[in-house]
């Protein structure tokens, strides 16, 4: 049988010393082995929460660039093409920087963090947001289930 470390992503590099199977044929769960707790409050935020939370950030900043700016969504081109973009980049650095999370990682209960779990900071939160509208590093993820944008800001999204 196939096991997931034969065919694991470049990006998990090598097994980390100390790093085995549980018992039952598992692995650790995402974030133990930088510290967090595999359940509950402070745990690494699973997909069930991130993909909400970016939709709801996505609408709200739709919904300021049709009230503030010419777009119209689906309404091609214009100087107003990219205005929900500029205000979602504008939202994740000032909430993420000043309060740790955006509007949507409030309503679903989560938050960023360092990897050592203190207050990100608006340098951590400018890069992250500047990686995260590439979108490409955001699509890729680690074995904690952090994607590339918080890998390389030093951040992670964890539950409230």
């Amino acid at each position: 049988m196939v096991k997931r470390e034969d065919i694991a992503s470049w990006l998990q590099g090598p097994p980390v010393a100390g790093e085995k199977d549980l018992p039952d044929g598992t692995t650790e769960p995402a974030g133990v082995r930088l510290g967090f707790p595999a359940t509950g409050q402070g745990s690494i935020g699973r997909m069930s929460r991130r993909i909400p939370a970016l939709l709801i950030d996505w609408l709200a900043c739709q919904a300021i660039a049709m009230a503030f700016f010419d777009y119209r969504v689906g309404g091609g081109g214009g100087s107003g093409s990219f205005a929900p973009l500029m205000v979602f980049f504008v939202e994740n650095v000032l909430l993420v920087g000043t309060l740790g999370s955006t509007l949507g990682h409030r309503l679903c209960g989560l938050r960023v963090v360092t990897v050592d779990g203190r207050y990100a900071g608006v340098r951590r939160a400018l890069w992250r947001t500047v990686l995260l509208c590439l979108v490409v590093p955001a699509a890729i993820w680690d074995r904690d289930n952090r994607g590339m944008h918080d890998r390389l800001a030093g951040t992670v999204l964890v539950r409230n």
